[in-house]
């Protein structure tokens, strides 16, 4: 759809929804500490949207895992950020649920349950985070074979910056020591 496939989808998809998620975490409670209704409400509807575009990532991610290039590795840790990912979108559904059900008028009791649950479900999305960020930066996930050889080529290859451009380098009168990224394969500059 518009040139793009699942796993740019679940990239598109996945990062708004997390920062509304925070952001109703954060409304909810400072609503709570300032008793201000109105941060209240305003955790109210970011909840609403983060649930609802945390959902669509989650079908995205679904759908990028069927159509990723993988071996066991990438496979282990997709499994969990998966498991992760549904049980933090469904730990904010339930919180969203039960104040809906309750028409937003919880006692006390409910409403430190509700944003207790709301603290653990942000603990989940940073996890998923994490072990979506491990699919990525460590393992290439969503890079097609072909790009990554073809990648791992130009790094080989080499490069030539400009004076004063070295990587780094804060001091353009001394240029810092060049260090490539691990696993780089040793090169001329």
């Amino acid at each position: 759809m518009l040139g793009y496939d699942a796993p740019r989808w679940h990239a598109i998809l996945n990062d708004l929804p997390a920062a509304l998620l925070v952001a109703a975490v954060l409304f909810d409670l400072a609503g709570a500490a300032l008793k201000r209704e109105s941060l209240a409400w305003a955790g109210v509807w970011t909840l609403w949207a983060g649930v609802l575009g945390g959902w669509a990532a989650v079908v995205a991610g679904k759908l990028a895992e069927a159509s990723l290039e993988h071996g066991e590795a990438i496979h282990e840790i997709m499994e969990k950020h998966e498991r992760i990912a549904l049980m933090t979108m469904s730990l904010f559904t339930i919180v969203l649920i039960w104040k809906m059900a309750r028409r937003f008028q919880l006692p006390a009791q409910e409403l430190a349950l509700t944003r207790a649950l709301s603290v653990v479900g942000l603990l989940g999305l940073v996890w998923t985070g994490v072990l979506g960020g491990r699919l990525m930066f460590e393992h290439a996930a969503g890079i097609p074979t072909p790009a990554l050889q073809a990648e791992l080529q130009n790094r080989g290859a080499g490069h030539q910056h400009e004076p004063g451009e070295e990587h780094g380098a804060a001091d353009t009168t001394k240029a810092a020591p060049h260090v490539d990224p691990p696993g780089t394969p040793p090169h001329k500059h």
